[in-house]
């Protein structure tokens, strides 16, 4: 744990983070997925340090019609959909809304992965040692949401890794994943940007530009602090 626990930016978050998990650089099997935007730079660092590819996940809520803030489930890269059976049951939605919501969430999706990643296509999970990053977690709902969509593509082991969260939420997500490692845990909380000095909002450009280098030190991008 860390005493100085308010990291300068995504960027050296990542590096802290990246401490935590040497003992797997150099596996070939080890996956490093970012949730965007701000968990791609703090991903990017932990990619490079272990020699490991990086690659997005996006994830899409799935806003119930009325009451869009309740999830009544979540789309995901790879064409994963995950569907909270209690919301759709306790609700009665029926098919058709649950497929106009599912079309909407999906081409929305889409259009952001193609932005990101090109023609390239996504990272086979498959008996993968996957890494699951962001930049921080509050509830943990689009976390939750990506542990499931990853689940449905058989990885070997999946571990949630952010630089910081309440404990509450991390001890949620412990049950959800094989492993979860939270470098800060602070009480109060007070959300995730408090905990950064430089909490600016990662651009679409230097998404590209951390994928396009991946975990290749020689082709690292100009750091940015964004």
């Amino acid at each position: 744990m860390y005493t100085d626990i308010r990291f300068r930016d995504r960027r050296e978050a990542g590096r802290r983070l990246a401490a935590e998990f040497l003992s797997y650089a150099g596996r070939s099997d080890v996956l490093v997925l970012a949730l965007p935007r701000g968990g791609v730079p703090v991903g990017y660092e932990v990619a490079r340090a272990l020699g490991a590819p990086l690659d997005v996940f996006l994830v899409r809520k799935l806003g119930t019609p009325g009451h869009e803030e309740l999830a009544m489930g979540a789309v995901a890269s790879g064409g994963i959909r995950v569907l909270n059976d209690d919301v759709v049951s306790a609700l009665g939605l029926d098919k058709q809304v649950i497929e106009a919501a599912v079309e909407h969430e999906t081409r929305i999706l889409s259009d952001r992965e193609r932005r990101y990643r090109g023609d390239r296509p996504a990272t086979p999970l498959a008996d993968r040692i996957v890494l699951l990053v962001d930049d921080g977690l509050a509830t943990g709902a689009t976390m939750r949401a990506a542990i499931a969509a990853v689940r449905r593509q058989s990885p070997k082991q999946l571990i949630v890794a952010v630089p910081v969260a309440p404990p509450e939420t991390c001890e949620t997500l412990r049950a959800e994943a094989d492993e979860i490692v939270c470098l800060v845990m602070p009480t109060p909380f007070y959300g995730v940007g408090f905990w950064y000095e430089d909490f600016s909002p990662t651009t679409d450009e230097e998404v590209r530009e951390l994928l396009a280098a991946g975990g290749n030190p020689r082709r690292s991008p100009q750091a940015n602090t964004g």
